[in-house]
């Protein structure tokens, strides 16, 4: 079974984890397209949803799924999306799309976090994905030079602009042994809006599509 095909298997999976009559939130990228492929079969149980991204809300609207501005809504019942990296505990890197800004106010807000994803995801100590950070534009010089007194080795996401009007660097070569301290150290340097360490708030589940159907880590 290839990776697509996993994660069409754990997209449907995560249908379970909708909740009938209340508005969801709903991520970005490759494994929450499937998903909102998946959501549109049953649109008709749920009051709408909130949208992490301006791709996956042109993507809802297509398929007749109601879309909300999270400053018009009270609460969300449960987040689904995807993760580039997962450990055991269910801290994440996400922001390989580049939405992890408005991923992460979403997860906040949400009652429950359903991370999907394929297998090959979860790894013992995260970091081979490179760690996505939205930064400021006239920080991105020196929010740069403070990565690399940390260890890491930026790199900007050239010609790429987030839906906030931002700069993207993807920072290789950090091998992060305590992710919520790490986040925590991050988006104290001055011009970060925010890394795609999901650690602070992790996901409360996370369904992996494996060869041997869904596996579940809660």
């Amino acid at each position: 079974m290839n990776s697509d095909e996993k994660k069409q298997r754990v997209a449907k999976a995560a249908l379970e984890y909708v909740v009938e009559d209340t508005i969801i939130g709903v991520g970005t990228g490759s494994t929450a397209n499937y998903f909102i492929n998946a959501l549109a079969t049953i649109k008709h149980k749920i009051n709408g949803a909130v949208a992490s991204s301006n791709a996956t809300a042109e993507r809802l609207k297509s398929h007749g799924i109601p879309v909300f501005e999270l400053n018009s809504v009270d609460e969300i019942s449960v987040y689904i999306d995807g993760a580039d990296e997962s450990n055991k505990y269910l801290h994440l890197i996400k922001g390989g799309g580049g939405a992890l800004t408005r991923e992460k106010i979403v997860a906040a807000v949400s009652q429950r976090f359903v991370c999907i994803a394929d297998d090959s995801k979860l790894v013992d100590v995260l970091g081979q994905f490179p760690l996505p950070i939205e930064v400021i534009p006239m920080a991105r010089s020196y929010v740069a030079r403070e990565l690399v007194k940390m260890g890491g080795k930026p790199i900007w996401r050239e010609g790429f602009i987030t839906d906030n009007g931002n700069f993207i660097l993807d920072v290789h070569n950090l091998e992060i042994l305590a992710p919520v301290e790490l986040e925590v150290r991050l988006n104290k340097i001055t011009g970060v809006v925010t890394n795609g360490l999901f650690a602070s708030r992790p996901a409360d589940v996370l369904l992996l599509g494996s060869d041997n159907g869904v596996k579940v880590l809660d």
